[in-house]
């Protein structure tokens, strides 16, 4: 799924006369969010890509709307629809970088479970064919 299927950037269209746009100028060290990925991280997207892809055939028609993260800056959960999610990863390996998204509007918790949920359940699903 392209990126395009992600809601517009909530930042485009600032105009450039934006004052904060000069802030940008007080740092020149390169974030590490914004290198490219190395030949081992974009192995992993694409593997991630992959059991996502898995995740979803085996839990969507479960009733599981996506994945949820513990986030350990804010404390709080992010709940991630399958689309968006992949759609973030395909971003991630295309460009090297995920833009903001916007959360679904009050999820239910209990139709997200963790990514180790979805590999568990995928490994003892696909164990026992």
């Amino acid at each position: 799924m392209p990126y395009e299927a992600l809601p517009p950037d909530p930042f485009a269209g600032d105009p450039s006369s934006d004052p904060s746009r000069m802030l940008d100028a007080l740092h020149d060290v390169t974030a590490p969010e914004d290198l490219p990925l190395d030949e081992e991280e974009r192995e992993e997207v694409v593997a991630d890509l992959g059991d996502l892809a898995v995740f979803q055939a085996l839990l969507a028609p479960r009733g599981i709307r996506g994945v949820v993260v513990d986030c350990d800056d804010c404390e709080e959960q992010h709940f991630h629809d399958w689309d968006l999610l992949r759609a973030s990863l395909q971003q991630l390996l295309e460009e090297g970088h995920m833009r903001p998204h916007e959360p679904p509007f009050d999820p239910d918790p209990a139709a997200y479970v963790t990514w180790e949920y979805c590999r568990g359940f995928a490994d003892a699903t696909l164990a026992e064919q």
